[in-house]
Order: structure tokens, then C-alpha cells, then sequence
């Protein structure tokens, strides 16, 4: 059942020969109800106030007969028919519903002109960060506090990121961990209102990638010798930076490191075999001969049967024609890891 909004739940006071509830008496009724019926109500979305209103009014009521919870019930649904559309509440809700839609330099400008920082669930909006962000986020916070943020990322995105920090510091944060045990909620709620600040007190990016990423992009899609060239530059003027586009890249000579042996029958599946057959002819030596006894490897011995004999009919295979080929395999790769199909392996610091 989908989530319903609180706003949606307070019914008018009933008149004339209805019921005596107060307003909060009735929202009590229908969020019991809703909650035995097993719905998902956004109650952190609520004040602090109406929240504590309604855990005390749930523990005073006792019960309520079923004539008043048709009364009340059958006021609710009366209220919900009679709705036509419901807007968000203040400007701060109303920029959440727009996120994405208006620029981003104007979603800044509007939250600092009215005074709005963060509202709601801060830590549903870190966990959304991008990794990338949250290790710029990290990069200026202390141990104990980088140590109660990992505690409430998923497994799966703190793995990630405690792999994209340096290992001194991944160290010293997986040690504070064993002294969050005794922060109270109020400490962790406060924490992730300061992040959630530092969030919104960030100029907005014109690009959601970093320069590294972008341009590892560009030169995934690139011939190999536009792709070398401009390494072998960068690694003249910004060695730094070359470093860290060399950690983007993803290649046909890469898969054989990146990609786990498991996952190759899938990769392979929705490649034509002429592609296929094209890629390995040519890939024989170095780390492009290391992918294709790879993915050889780690088929069916039927499938890889047939490969090797079209590999042997197809005869010699010059540079552009097997680029292409190549290229559409590393795309395959790119497309699981987007759809979540399958991961990639991490590469060592060392690694290009």
C-alpha cells in the first residue's frame, strides 16, 4: 500500500447530532485504523508536537465502539472524495515536489530568500546522496561523526564508500563505530540536520558528474589511440587528474579485472556473436588478450567451442573493425551495471 500523506488524515469536527471527538481524536481513530489495515503512514513527516499529540491521545483512548469508528471512518472517506488536488505546505515542500524540475540555481536562491533549510526525514536525503558526495561530505567532518553517517547508509552504499576513502581514515572510521553504540536519537537526529544544512549551503553544481567522470565517459567511447593520446597529455599537465580519470575508464581490456566470472554468461547472452567473434580475433595479446581467454574461460564449453572455430575462419581483423565490436561489449557491461544487473569489482588504488 502506498504512503499517505498525514495532511490527508485530520477530518473536520462533525456537526450537529456527530460524535464529540476533537479533530486530534478522530486523526488518532483513522491513523490506528490505517495502521492495523497494515498502510504506510508518513508520520515523521508530522511536527514534533502533532507527533507527541497523537502518541498520548492513542495511549488515553482506550476504545472506541463501532458505531463511532463508522461515524468517523465514513467522515474520512467523505473528506478524501471531496479533495480535487492537494498542495504541498510552505515553500520548503514545495521545492521537495519541484527538485529536479527548476534549476538548480534557483532552488538555492528561493531556499535562502525564505529562510528554508532542511525539513522532514535529513537522513532519507543523505542516504540519496551519490557517493561522490558523500565523500566530499566526509572529507570535512570528524571521525565520530563520518562513523554515525556510515552506521545509517545501507550496507551495500557504506561498503562502497568506506572503499572510496583513504585507507587511513576508513580505518579510524570503522573503529568509531563501536563507540556509536550509546548515542541517543536526539544526537543522531541533530547530526544529520547539521549534514543536511552543510547540503543546502553548497553553490549548485552545473554538472551532477565530476570531471573525471565526465571525461572517463567521453574516452570509454573513444578509439583507443584518441583514448591513449589524450591520457599521455594529461599525464604531462595534471598527473593527478589523469590518475583519477584512469579509475573511470572502462574498457574491452579491463574486463577481465572488473567483472566477476559469474556475471559472464549474462554479458554475453544479448552480444551478437559476430561482435563477438570480431573482438576476440583481434584481442590475443596484453590485457586484451587476457579478456578474451577470460570470457572464453567462463562460458559453456559449447558456446566457447563455437567462438574459437569462428575465430579461426574469421582470419585477420584490422583495428577499426574490431573497435566497434569491442565497444559493444563494454557497452553490454555498462548497461547491467546501470540496470543493477550485476557489479563490478573495485579496483585497487594502483590500479588504471
Amino acid at each position: 500500500m502506498s504512503a499517505i500523506p498525514m495532511a490527508q488524515i485530520t477530518p473536520s469536527p462533525m456537526g450537529g447530532g456527530g460524535s464529540n471527538l476533537s479533530r486530534k481524536q478522530k486523526a488518532a481513530i483513522i491513523v490506528r485504523f490505517l495502521l492495523n489495515e497494515g498502510a504506510d503512514l508518513e508520520l515523521t513527516n508530522l511536527s514534533e508536537e502533532n507527533q507527541s499529540d497523537l502518541t498520548y491521545l492513542m495511549g488515553e483512548m482506550g476504545y472506541i465502539d463501532r458505531d463511532t469508528l463508522g461515524e468517523v471512518l465514513m467522515e474520512f472517506a467523505h473528506e478524501l472524495e471531496s479533495i480535487g488536488l492537494s498542495f504541498p505546505n510552505g515553500i520548503s515542500g514545495a521545492l521537495n515536489v519541484l527538485e529536479g524540475k527548476i534549476s538548480p540555481l534557483t532552488a538555492a536562491r528561493l531556499r535562502k530568500e525564505a529562510g528554508v533549510r532542511v525539513a522532514g526525514q535529513p537522513w532519507q536525503r543523505i542516504k540519496g546522496l551519490p557517493i561522490s558526495d558523500l565523500v566530499d561530505l566526509l572529507s570535512a567532518e570528524s571521525i565520530e561523526v563520518s562513523a554515525v553517517l556510515i552506521s545509517k547508509l545501507d550496507v551495500d552504499k557504506a561498503a562502497t564508500l568506506l572503499s572510496q576513502l583513504p585507507g587511513d581514515k576508513a580505518r579510524r572510521i570503522t573503529h568509531a563505530m563501536s563507540m556509536t553504540d550509546h548515542i541517543g536519537p536526539e544526537a543522531v537526529d541533530r547530526i544529520g540536520l547539521t549534514l543536511a544544512c552543510q547540503i543546502d549551503d553548497r553553490p549548485p553544481r552545473a554538472f551532477n558528474d565530476g570531471p573525471d567522470s565526465r571525461l572517463g565517459a567521453i574516452l570509454n567511447n573513444s578509439t583507443i589511440a584518441t583514448r591513449d593520446d589524450i591520457l599521455e597529455s594529461l599525464d604531462e599537465t595534471d598527473a593527478d587528474f589523469a590518475a583519477k580519470v584512469r579509475k573511470t575508464i572502462f574498457t574491452y581490456a579491463h574486463i577481465h579485472k572488473r567483472v566477476k566470472k559469474l556475471d559472464v554468461p549474462a554479458i554475453l547472452r544479448d552480444i551478437d556473436q559476430g561482435d563477438l567473434i570480431t573482438a576476440m580475433t583481434y584481442a590475443t595479446e596484453g590485457d586484451l588478450g587476457s579478456t578474451t581467454d577470460f570470457l572464453l574461460e567462463n562460458i559453456s564449453n559449447r558456446l566457447a567451442d563455437q567462438l574459437r572455430e569462428g575465430v579461426e575462419e574469421r582470419g585477420t581483423v584490422k583495428l577499426a573493425e574490431a573497435e566497434p565490436a569491442m565497444a559493444e561489449i563494454t557497452k553490454t557491461v555498462r548497461s547491467l551495471v546501470d540496470l543493477g544487473d550485476i557489479e563490478l569489482i573495485i579496483p585497487d588504488d594502483d590500479e588504471g
